[in-house]
């Protein structure tokens, strides 16, 4: 098995990257989409939200207003850490099941927008950065997934710098391209993944 760790800054075009590495057969363990089912209604990991920040981050149907967490947490570091401290050993965990599950031959991707804040390159064989300017980011921010340009930049100095993040990386991936350049790329990343992961 080879444990693929893959990160970029929000904006950056990450989740395009992983999915193309599922089309060419990858095993995602998505942090995120993780990360919303430990705190899914009737979960311990939403109680403790709640115990942490109040009845005000729920939404009507009871699920977690993540768009009113999000204003409270990224503006203030010490309640991030906090919501970091709840969800984070959940997500660990709940990850761990997934890996132990996949085949032995298998290329697995953990896609962790936190890779590099949290410091988890270590726990990879690999780490994978995807990269995009800071403008392109926001543009992206902006445009695609109608933040306000307040919130995206406060979204983006809430991450890691980007050298923080290439500084990391075995392998950076452009996404200032066209699709097409973008796929040839991952496709070209995936043999070589692929190499690695049949190397005794």
């Amino acid at each position: 098995m080879l444990k693929v760790g893959l990160t970029g800054g929000i904006g950056a075009g990450k989740s395009e990257v992983s999915r193309l590495l599922v089309e060419h057969g990858a095993v995602l363990i998505d942090a995120d989409r993780i990360a919303r089912e430990v705190v899914a209604p009737g979960t311990p990991g939403l109680a403790a939200v709640v115990e942490a920040f109040g009845r005000e981050v729920l939404a009507a149907d009871g699920g977690l207003d993540r768009p009113r967490l999000g204003s409270v947490v990224f503006a203030d570091p010490d309640k991030l850490a906090v919501l970091n401290s709840i969800v984070h050993p959940m997500v660990g965990a709940r990850s761990r099941e997934l890996e132990e599950a996949a085949a032995e031959d298998a290329v697995v991707v953990h896609d962790v927008p936190l890779l590099t804040e949290n410091g988890l390159a270590p726990l990879y064989d690999l780490v994978i950065v995807v990269d995009a300017a800071p403008e392109t980011q926001l543009d992206r921010l902006v445009r695609l997934r109608g933040m306000t340009e307040e919130d995206a930049r406060a979204r983006m100095a809430a991450q890691a710098t980007r050298e923080e993040r290439r500084k990391i990386a075995d392998v950076v991936i452009d996404n200032d391209v066209p699709l097409e350049e973008l796929r040839e790329r991952v496709a070209e990343i995936w043999d070589g993944l692929v190499r690695r992961a049949h190397t005794p």
